[in-house]
């Protein structure tokens, strides 16, 4: 059995290890990991339950197969209650081993695109995405539910802050996860090509059309439809969309013959959609047809915590493929980050970190490597030269207090001219000599 199973699986184009008994087994564990165990349940020495119990000390994520001549109730609730995922007894057909081998393996890694990574000390991946601040969790938590269901899903937020992401992540673990996920962007086609991109085309509809083509619903059936910035979509195409929602049919552009179509929804926007409806620059019918759920992704400004972890991701993804030697950012270049509101939310911040680690010579991200914009929408209310300087009767840290009041001012000045301290010095009205000396007594400080 062990060896028939391992021509069969290999000719699947699995990788096979084996072990002709649960002590063997137990060592192969120690040594390697594998994504799924298939191991009997009575044998020698170390029985399968054995085996199972040491696959998940060794690796929890390891999926682990029963196999048994002589499996009873009380054995299968065993190997369940110790992590086993299935069970099943021989004899068995191939075609229904080879499925659950297929089934467990895909259960494995959409698990593990749920779980949360320890990456450089901090837990923060869900999927594509990255953050593990409250209101991230919250998206996490949504997706996760209703990605099972099959309604149509609307997703909201400003330009940037990971829209397409989280409508990956809910494609990839939904039951359509191994089907295609077709992005479609309603802002970068003009209304005279959308049609044909969208619905595909019979040869001789129009001019240059000299064969038949594919729209892409044909290209999504059984998978998901990414619609993006569809509050960009002239009125005559949202009639249109609005059909093929409603019907699951559509028609090529020249064509007679109606097509059906299995897809599901997920829509994107970074417009106020209701206000569109109110202003009938949207229709009120589709809007209800697609906003079945909504999601919202918070910009970055208001995701407590987010701000470190993110730019230690960038810092280490763009220093592999940049070759560069970076390891992680200053905390001076962090506190003006912190100071930044953002504007262009994710997107932005990985631009900046992606030029910084470009520009940096050293092992850290420094001020002077940070190039923020000058526009800054949604900024701070507060600055340093508006402070209160109410006196309780408790009194206060004076040299706490100016030390602060001289720390805000340095970083205020090195945002300003993006990180040049001889500029920010003028701003000072000090030397360069002074800046560096100013930081380096904060740097102490901070230590």
């Amino acid at each position: 059995m062990r060896e028939f199973l391992e021509i069969l699986l290999t000719k699947e184009g699995y990788q096979v290890s084996l072990a002709d008994s649960g002590e063997r087994a137990c060592e192969i564990l120690e040594d390697h990991p594998f994504d799924l165990v298939i191991t009997d349940i009575r044998m020698k020495d170390i029985d399968g339950i054995g085996v199972l119990k040491k696959a998940k000390q060794v690796s929890p994520d390891t999926m682990v197969v029963m196999i048994s001549a002589f499996a009873t109730a009380d054995t299968a609730v065993e190997a369940m209650k110790e992590g086993a995922y299935d069970y099943i007894p021989k004899p068995f057909k191939v075609r229904e081993f080879k499925r659950l081998v297929s089934d467990t393996l895909k259960s494995r890694k959409k698990s593990a695109a749920k779980k949360e990574k320890d990456v450089g000390g901090y837990c923060y991946h869900f999927d594509c995405l990255i953050g593990e601040s409250p209101q991230m969790r919250k998206v996490y938590d949504l997706i996760e539910r209703v990605s099972q269901t099959k309604s149509n899903i609307l997703i909201s937020g400003e330009s940037g802050t990971g829209k397409e992401l989280a409508a990956r992540a809910i494609h990839r673990q939904s039951p359509r996860g191994d089907n295609p996920f077709v992005v479609i962007s309603c802002a970068g086609l003009p209304e005279t090509l959308i049609e044909s991109e969208l619905f595909g085309y019979k040869k001789g509809a129009f001019t240059g059309a000299a064969a038949d083509k594919e729209g892409l619903f044909d290209t999504a059936e059984d998978g998901t439809v990414f619609l993006d910035e569809i509050g960009d979509l002239t009125p005559a195409i949202q009639i249109k969309l609005l059909r093929v929602i409603q019907e699951r049919t559509f028609t090529a552009v020249g064509g007679t013959e109606e097509k059906k179509v299995d897809v599901r929804f997920i829509s994107a926007t970074n417009k106020d959609l209701e206000g569109e409806v109110m202003e009938k620059r949207f229709r009120e019918d589709l809007y209800f047809r697609l906003n079945v759920i909504h999601i919202s992704m918070p910009p970055l400004r208001e995701r407590e915590g987010d701000l470190p972890i993110l730019s230690q991701y960038f810092i280490e993804k763009y220093s592999r493929e940049l070759g560069k030697d970076v390891k992680k950012i200053s905390a001076y270049a962090m506190d003006i980050l912190s100071q930044y509101s953002f504007p262009g939310n994710v997107r932005e911040l990985e631009n900046i970190i992606e030029r910084s680690v470009a520009l940096e010579t050293s092992s850290i991200v420094l001020p002077e490597s940070l190039t923020l914009s000058n526009f800054q929408k949604h900024g701070r209310t507060e600055t340093v030269d508006r402070r209160s300087t109410d006196l309780s009767h408790k009194g206060i840290d004076l040299d706490q207090a100016m030390a602060k009041v001289e720390r805000d001012y340095i970083l205020k000045a090195l945002e300003i001219t993006h990180g040049s301290r001889q500029k920010a010095a003028e701003l000072l009205g000090i030397s360069e000599r002074s800046l560096r000396y100013r930081l380096e007594k904060l740097a102490e400080k901070q230590q």
